[in-house]
């Protein structure tokens, strides 16, 4: 990991261009779309978000999920088994502010994404999506000097969470035909030489939005079964080439029903994943660094804390990212921190409230602070 300063990356999805937003959008609500035309934009947009990510300092990049319509369904365009959309399920703590709850849908915090239902048996039928992703990538990279790339994918979990079961006979044999299709992706991305970052909200998120009615210790039994699933998904894939990042919504609310991150770090640690990626400096979860001095960081594991908020328009100082860096480091050591971003800045195309322009500058205060940091852990 770090050898003499601590090394930024990001979560994954950044603002899409808006002509390849419109063609995202067109794609979902049905319309044929050149497919000449979406490839040359979506290689457009990588190249322009590699070439940011460069310009900018980060060490470990991605494409910025550009091909994607968002993180959690795009799989419903790769495999059979899903048709039609399923009603939304606002989060329980929304759901208290009523009021509040039509001002967000106002103000952009309601992706305007189809959620179909799982209605047949779910098998990879278009694999060209992620050989397209996984090509672009690597060219990009090797004409790069990034120490490293990464692709995200979704969680059989996240996956089962955002699209409704109305075909298996219970959620326990959903999830697992969903891990088997996720196996062949995950397994694919790690054996092009790309890190793997796999999106698990489902181990957060999922208790204020599906699972709102149980309580915490049911809850958690059913993220253990997830993990399980995850677990088996990633069987074939070394542990130092998966990150796992975990969050409880990328949506500006009060967020006051999130789960504690101390309830849910036990289960986190056990993923086959050498890094783990978190929110930590949001008003709710910013305070919760004293989990891992609590808890103890196994040896095998990596952190990769949210440093950069990714719900407000406020440019986080460089100083207090710096702050953030070093309070992570001293509670598991410098090598053991890898500075990151909250959650993404495109999670769903068209979704957010962060400016693009604004999110630039949010991860140059992330390259900032991490030199800043760097110069105070290392005394150079």
């Amino acid at each position: 990991m770090n050898a003499d300063r601590i090394l930024t990356t990001h979560v994954g999805s950044l603002p899409r261009p808006d002509a390849l937003a419109d063609l995202l959008i067109a794609r979902e609500n049905g319309e044929i779309v050149d497919k000449k035309l979406f490839d040359d934009t979506v290689d457009e947009a990588v190249a322009n978000a590699v070439k940011m990510q460069m310009g900018l300092g980060i060490d470990v990049i991605s494409d910025g999920e550009m091909s994607k319509i968002g993180f959690s369904t795009y799989i419903k365009d790769r495999c059979s088994g899903f048709s039609g959309d399923s009603p939304r399920v606002p989060p329980g703590d929304l759901e208290l502010f009523p009021d509040y709850l039509v001002q967000a849908a106002a103000q952009n915090q309601a992706p305007p994404i189809k959620r179909p239902v799982c209605s047949g048996e779910i098998r990879v039928v278009n694999r060209e999506p992620l050989e397209q992703d996984i090509a672009r990538l690597r060219r990009l990279l090797r004409e790069s000097d990034a120490l490293g790339g990464f692709m995200n994918a979704s969680s059989p979990g996240i996956i089962a969470t955002s699209l409704p079961n109305e075909y298996y006979a219970s959620e326990d044999e959903y999830l697992e035909a969903i891990g088997e299709v996720m196996r062949e992706e995950f397994e694919t991305i790690s054996a092009a030489g790309l890190t793997l970052q796999v999106d698990c909200p489902d181990l957060a998120m999922a208790r204020h939005i599906k699972y709102k009615t149980l309580s915490d210790e049911e809850f958690l039994r059913e993220a253990g079964k997830q993990l399980e699933v995850l677990n088996a998904a990633l069987v074939n894939v070394p542990a130092e080439h998966v990150r796992l990042h975990i969050c409880w919504g990328n949506y500006e609310g009060p967020h006051h029903l999130d789960i504690p991150l101390k309830k849910i770090a036990p289960l986190v640690c056990q993923a086959k994943a050498q890094t783990l990626s978190f929110e930590a400096s949001n008003p709710r979860h910013s305070h919760e660094a004293s989990v891992w001095e609590e808890l103890g960081l196994p040896e095998d594991k990596v952190l990769m804390p949210g440093v950069i908020d990714t719900c407000t328009n406020y440019i986080d100082h460089r100083e207090l990212v710096a702050e953030r860096i070093c309070r992570f480091a001293h509670i598991v050591g410098r090598e053991r921190v890898l500075a990151g971003t909250d959650c993404g800045f495109g999670t769903f195309t068209k979704f957010g409230r962060v400016n693009p322009a604004i999110a630039i500058e949010k991860l140059s205060a992330l390259v900032q602070g991490a030199e800043i940091a760097s110069a105070r852990l290392w005394g150079h």
